[in-house]
């Protein structure tokens, strides 16, 4: 199939970006990279009158440390997220898990602002940028305003973006020197997950002071296991403190049954899971 005909603009500015946005109204859609829209234009599931290409805004490109975070521009490029040598060292969590993403050539495309702006609940960047707790930054005609990751993801591909805001960056706090995993499972290789866990763990002397666990595909957002984390913290780094912590890891979920997975497997997948990713996290 082919899509329905609309208006194409290409903004070269955030501020003409969000300006056109606002005057296309509520049946304008925004392309990033365009790996998750373009095929829902094609199978017309979207129907836009307008579209608006973020592609041309230089501004909304790169990785800076601003102290105590990174700021991640909405349009950095998965590739380049995973090369860039700050966020090796600052944001071990978000490397992990962008390594996971499709393949190379949707890697090399889509954009780390567009996957969370899409808000799919089974992406694999949503629950790392809820455990790191990111600031997403959104701008729009009434200016720019920070949302907090907990309250950025609303329901299945619903964001806080109000119809004329766009995301321009991400603000991730720095965990440098924790350890960090992101555990997936799917069904074939670069599919979606079914079931995945970001963890980012500090330790010192042997003991877990600080934990960060996020569920993939757990409920329509990306969900915090707070209840896993409350049982680390103070706990010895071992195998059979994290299995016991990991019992808890479906506590609070809200997992769909499918194709793939009914609620039961989905849960037994999510401590399974939280088992394996804290263990490789913490070296254990």
């Amino acid at each position: 199939m082919i899509p329905t005909a609309f208006d194409y603009l290409a903004p070269s500015t955030v501020d003409d970006a969000v300006r056109v946005l606002a005057d296309a109204g509520e049946d304008a859609k925004v392309i990033a990279g365009g790996q998750s829209l373009v095929p829902v234009l094609r199978m017309r599931l979207a129907a836009p009158t307008t579209l608006v290409d973020l592609g041309r805004i230089a501004e909304l490109r790169g990785i800076r440390d601003d102290g105590d975070a990174l700021v991640i521009g909405a349009m950095t490029t998965h590739h380049d997220v995973r090369r860039d040598p700050l966020v090796a060292t600052h944001t071990a969590l978000l490397r992990a898990a962008t390594d996971t993403v499709a393949d190379p050539q949707v890697r090399h495309r889509g954009t780390f602002g567009g996957a969370l702006a899409h808000a799919d609940p089974a992406g694999d960047l949503l629950a790392p940028a809820l455990a790191l707790e990111a600031e997403m930054v959104v701008c729009g005609m009434d200016g720019r305003r920070a949302v907090a990751a907990r309250d950025f993801f609303v329901d299945y591909f619903t964001t806080a973006l109000r119809p004329d805001e766009i995301l321009v960056e991400v603000r991730v706090p720095k965990h440098t020197g924790w350890g960090a995993h992101y555990e997936k499972f799917s069904r074939v290789a670069q599919a979606w997950s079914i079931v995945a866990v970001a963890a980012a763990v500090q330790a010192e002397d042997g003991v877990i002071t600080q934990a960060r666990v996020g569920l993939t595909n757990m409920s329509s957002v990306p969900v915090r296991a707070h209840a896993v984390e409350d049982a680390l913290v103070g706990r010895p780094a071992t195998v059979e403190s994290i299995r016991a912590a990991a019992e808890l890891a479906a506590e609070g979920t809200r997992p769909a049954g499918d194709g793939n997975a009914d609620v039961a497997y989905r849960q037994h997948l999510a401590r399974v899971l939280t088992t394996r990713a804290l263990v490789t996290a913490v070296g254990a």
